[in-house]
């Protein structure tokens, strides 16, 4: 529960003490005498007026991404979604299904966020983080719920951010079924707020995608990042604000022209439409081996992850082109090479391990689904982990 506990049910309805929408106050009298002004929760930097504006800004937002399995309960206290597997409400019907939950933020990507005043792209990264990590382990992504804290009651912010995330919810095929909006003036400064995701998904046990198929001889399939995503932007900003000194609005000629913030705001690539898109291609056949987003700790990191014991990524440099914009920071930063793939994704915001025999048609199908990929390396025989050659 937040400071001024905004919360919404599935009909984006803001939820009071009495669950009906309105906040009730019950006040102990004693010592409290006609005519005194006492102190309101207005005074403390929380006005409930202004929130309830808030509040009635986002049923459309939530109700362009639900689906017949969302259940709207009018005044509810929480979200409810139908989990009939055996229908056909799904993307296919479930025998033992396996549900899968995942949590994330966007960090300080959101300090770009708030120099710029554009706060509709965040929240389609606050999606990206949480549905990316879903689908490594092969799941349908189903619904999806935010946390937002705020320094102070803003409606158009409040919009603007929810927008991003109904957005993020689209490309997913995930519905955004509520949410808490905390007010804390408290603790955040004037301005500032920061978010917290919360994906759930379902995934058939057999079809469980868990690095434990990856073998000796698997090609190691590269999907193209928009950007930098959502990770390293403390050592971004130091770099391009500390160091250099850079506007927010200055134009980047490496990067056609664009502003810096333009750049930096750039909104993390959402993979869930075409990785499905892949494993319902092969509904039986056991083609993708393993999974990895790849978030801070870069490739290689990311990759160890779901490698099985006595196998090793063997990574080629050069095997992919590198957007712009890394080599733009190095430079700005004299950033070392091992650091830079290290703290970010270099391009490649997915990776996928399948069998080398189904690597040209699974590339086939991310090409049509409008991924650009790359095979970017091949497991071998070795110590457990993965490497840049």
């Amino acid at each position: 529960m937040g400071e001024s506990d905004g919360k919404q049910d599935a009909n984006g309805k803001s939820l009071g003490a009495n669950g009906d929408g309105k906040v009730v106050v019950e006040a102990e009298t004693a010592g409290v005498t006609a005519g005194d002004d006492g102190l309101t929760y207005k005074d403390s930097g929380v006005d409930l007026e202004v929130y309830e504006q808030s509040m009635a800004r986002l049923p459309r937002l939530m109700h362009r991404t639900f689906s017949p399995r969302v259940l709207q309960l009018d005044g509810g206290f929480a979200g409810l979604f139908e989990l009939d597997f055996t229908s056909r409400l799904f993307a296919r019907n479930y025998q033992s299904p396996v549900m899968v939950a995942c949590t994330d933020g966007v960090g300080t990507k959101l300090k770009i966020a708030c120099l710029t005043q554009l706060h509709d792209t965040v929240g389609i990264d606050l999606v990206a983080m949480c549905v990316n990590d879903a689908i490594c382990c092969g799941a349908e992504p189903l619904f999806f719920l935010d946390y937002i804290a705020m320094s102070h009651d803003d409606p158009s912010l409040l919009e603007q951010i929810v927008e991003g995330i109904s957005e993020g919810c689209l490309q997913s095929d995930c519905a955004l079924i509520g949410g808490e909006t905390a007010i804390m003036p408290d603790l955040y400064g004037n301005g500032d707020f920061d978010l917290a995701g919360f994906c759930v998904g379902v995934v058939e046990r057999r079809d469980l995608i868990d690095g434990k198929s990856i073998a000796v001889g698997d090609t190691v399939i590269g999907l193209a990042s928009s950007g930098i995503h959502s990770n390293g932007y403390s050592l971004v900003r130091r770099i391009v604000f500390d160091r250099e000194g850079k506007n927010i609005d200055d134009p980047v000629e490496e990067l056609g022209g664009k502003s810096v913030g333009e750049a930096l705001l750039e909104p993390t690539r959402i993979y869930a439409q075409p990785i499905r898109k892949i494993l319902a291609h092969y509904p039986v056949k056991n083609v993708v081996h393993g999974i990895a987003h790849i978030t801070g700790g870069g490739l290689c990191e990311n990759i160890a992850r779901i490698m099985p014991t006595s196998t090793r990524a063997k990574l080629k440099l050069g095997s992919w082109p590198i957007p712009n914009i890394f080599p733009w920071l190095q430079r700005l930063g004299n950033v070392k090479d091992d650091e830079m793939f290290r703290v970010f994704n270099m391009g490649i915001g997915m990776a996928v391990i399948v069998s080398a025999y189904y690597a040209d048609s699974v590339q086939r199908l991310l090409a049509d689904a409008g991924v650009e990929n790359w095979k970017i390396g091949e497991i071998e025989v070795g110590e457990q982990g993965a490497e840049l050659t």
